[in-house]
């Protein structure tokens, strides 16, 4: 079939939507005739474009379109909502003139989904929705914007293209039940994680990159990633104020809307630094420099959004410290599996101890690093690509 995929960011964008929509197309054009409808690359890309109004190009066995959005770099939130509002503009227009038999939406910008149920509803094409933040109450309780009349009014329209969507496809099951309870056909919801490329991983130290991201830090606790609003970046900066002089690092690895605040916080506490991201072929080595991998969400953001990241850390061969509720898919993963710990996001003094706890035991990290490794093999992203690849297969869209 035909499939026209809508999201904003697309390589060379190098976050991590970007990064699993270009692995979607991949998988999905073995079969079907894929095109991409992107904008012109603005999220911490590997290379920036000159303006043009329309640009097509080969991406493997599919093609790729990308209009002439604005690309203003993402931190700022006016910005943001320009490069938003252009590329939503022009990719609709272009929309409406492209064959499809289905039209796959993403979530950037967060009301691609409602977007993309318009254009499916004009085009009379099914809509196939990859939800992978929860708007408007990503927004909301990640403190982006303060609760206003018109958030009620996006609720209300992304219920209905929710109640459009032939199948609705979300990365855990925290996401999963976040639906059911808006009313949504348990049956049209879907879990596919985003998993991770499984390779033989970097299990010593003694690499450059690895020594330049350990910093000499005896003990280092790991988050290499996005800094975004989801993370409760104030317990893991008080945790590592508990610990500062203990000879324990925390290193973060990464841009983010929250970084430049997680700077000024983090001043005059020895034990953390800040990194920028490293070149593709540098990452393995950055992620054997962790100890301890951290994945955090904040309380009330379980469903809403659910970190990939955990799967990468897995697939390095390290154990995994969640700071999140219970209720999250990532603490349901490590609990499951045995690789990591699960600590209350809301206490640093749980987080301090656990660290302590585990800065002593080697051969429990190591247990725990053996198993996260095991279990990266069972959410390989090649095994959860083709459960994507089998929906959109599934689906009779005569």
């Amino acid at each position: 079939m035909r499939i026209l995929l809508l999201n904003e960011y697309f390589p060379p964008d190098t976050g991590a939507t970007a990064q699993m929509v270009a692995a979607v197309v991949e998988a999905l054009a073995e079969r079907h005739e894929v095109t991409v409808l992107c904008g012109r690359p603005s999220y911490n890309p590997s290379e920036r474009h000159p303006f043009y109004l329309l640009r097509r190009e080969r991406w493997g066995k599919a093609v790729v379109e990308r209009v002439g959005s604005t690309a203003f770099r993402r931190y700022r939130i006016l910005p943001r909502i320009c490069n938003y509002l252009s590329y939503v503009s022009l990719a609709s227009l272009r929309t409406l003139t492209l064959p499809a038999d289905l039209i796959l939406a993403m979530t950037d910008p967060p009301f691609e989904g409602i977007v993309g149920a318009v254009l499916a509803w004009l085009k009379r094409r099914p809509l196939v929705y990859n939800l992978r933040d929860l708007y408007p109450e990503m927004a909301v309780l990640g403190g982006i914007v303060r609760p206003v009349w018109w958030l009620g009014v996006w609720e209300k329209l992304h219920r209905w293209a929710l109640g459009r969507a032939r199948r609705i496809i979300v990365l855990g099951e925290d996401a999963r039940e976040r639906l059911i309870a808006k009313g949504i056909d348990a049956a049209r919801v879907v879990v596919v994680r985003d998993g991770a490329r499984v390779a033989p991983p970097v299990m010593t130290q003694e690499h450059e990159v690895t020594q330049q991201i350990r910093d000499g830090f005896r003990f280092v606790v790991l988050h290499a990633g996005n800094l975004g609003f989801a993370g409760a970046w104030e317990t893991v900066i008080a945790a590592a104020r508990l610990l500062d002089q203990e000879g324990v690092g925390f290193i973060f690895v990464g841009e983010g809307s929250r970084r430049s605040q997680l700077e000024a916080s983090a001043r005059g506490i020895a034990g953390i630094r800040f990194h920028s991201f490293r070149p593709p072929d540098q990452v393995p080595y950055v992620l054997a420099a962790g100890d301890l991998h951290l994945v955090t969400i904040k309380r009330g953001l379980e469903g809403v959004v659910v970190p990939s990241k955990l799967y990468s850390s897995m697939a390095a061969g390290r154990p995994v410290l969640v700071l999140a509720p219970e209720a999250s898919d990532a603490a349901w993963v490590v609990r499951q599996t045995g690789c990591g710990v699960v600590v209350d996001p809301d206490s640093p003094h749980a987080v301090a101890s656990v660290i302590r706890e585990l800065a002593a035991d080697h051969q429990r990290l190591a247990t725990m690093g053996e198993k996260a490794l095991h279990a990266a093999q069972e959410f390989a992203r090649e095994k959860e690509l083709q459960r994507f690849r089998q929906i959109i297969d599934e689906l009779d869209v005569g």
